[in-house]
């Protein structure tokens, strides 16, 4: 076969298979025309030193296989030469290992000392929420993450329910070890669920609205709600404009500056009830649930 049909039986390329014939170990004979002309056993070959290649192996190292094979060896790993090279692979694996644990270690060290230094919670704007209840909300104008536009002081008739959280992590992008210790950082995503999970019988106790509300940027909180699929918006504020018109409880956490966990009940625009602290994040939904059912019979 030619090269190009043995690339696409192979599922590689004419430059590795090139490689290959320079290595001196898949080599196709020379017809009279110049053409190379490939045996039916370098198909086996070519996939023996991709298998290989795919476990660490060099391709160099891959010679005992292949030539196993191309002398007629059906286990072309049953040699000594396969097992020598076996042996030695696993002892640079194993060397390899070592080296990178260590040195993980020496990291993790540094990353312990260094979020010592950078988590100080600090006491911006820390004080008694309970003084804004009966406050009127501002009128403060942001773009949720479902795109449209909210006015935090005219959110509608009814109750509104604002979950306001410090941050929340990402899949894959652990928080750091410090920063783990940021009140609400590991919660977070874990209440964003169960208010996800009862959102429906949120609104069936009275709330006609739901927002949740954090300083971290649009991006962030938009990948949160297409990854859980919230039926809720989230409300970005990372300059803290909340914070700084009624005095919204904040802390700071190196360079960061977020806002304590809390939720705020708005009915008609003033502030009717706030929950804080939240002790247990992942079933506040609960709490509010209980606080709508007793309130059923006032407007």
């Amino acid at each position: 076969m030619r090269v190009g049909e043995l690339a696409r039986r192979t599922g590689t390329t004419v430059r590795a298979l090139r490689y290959y014939e320079a290595a001196g170990l898949v080599v196709p004979r020379r017809l009279g025309n110049g053409y190379r002309e490939y045996e039916p056993i370098a198909e086996r070959m070519v996939a023996q030193i991709r298998e290989l290649t795919a476990l660490g192996l060099t391709v160099q190292e891959t010679r005992p296989f292949v030539e196993s094979l191309a002398d007629g060896n059906d286990r072309p790993d049953a040699c000594d030469a396969a097992l020598a090279t076996y042996r030695s692979a696993i002892t640079e694996l194993q060397r390899r290992i070592g080296q990178l644990t260590a040195q993980r270690e020496a990291l993790d060290a540094r990353l312990d000392a260094a979020a010592g230094e950078v988590v100080k919670l600090g006491d911006a704007g820390i004080h008694d929420p309970g003084r804004l209840v009966g406050a009127r909300m501002p009128s403060l104008r942001f773009y949720a993450t479902d795109g449209k536009p909210v006015d935090l002081g005219a959110l509608g008739a009814g109750r509104s329910i604002i979950f306001v959280f410090p941050l929340t992590g990402r899949p894959g992008v652990d928080l750091t070890n410090g920063l783990s210790e940021i009140p609400g950082a590991r919660a977070g995503t874990e209440q964003a669920s169960w208010v996800r999970d009862h959102h429906g019988e949120l609104l069936r106790v009275g709330a006609a609205r739901v927002y949740g509300l954090s300083a971290q940027p649009a991006g962030y909180q938009r990948e949160l709600v297409h990854r859980m699929r919230l039926p809720y918006p989230l409300v970005p504020d990372p300059r803290l404009t909340l914070a700084a018109a009624i005095g919204l409880p904040t802390f700071t956490a190196g360079d960061m500056t977020l806002y304590l966990r809390l939720t705020l009940v708005v009915l008609d625009g003033v502030i009717e009830h706030i929950f804080h602290p939240i002790s247990e994040p992942a079933s506040h939904a609960l709490d509010v649930m209980r606080w709508f059912t007793r309130r059923k019979d006032r407007p």
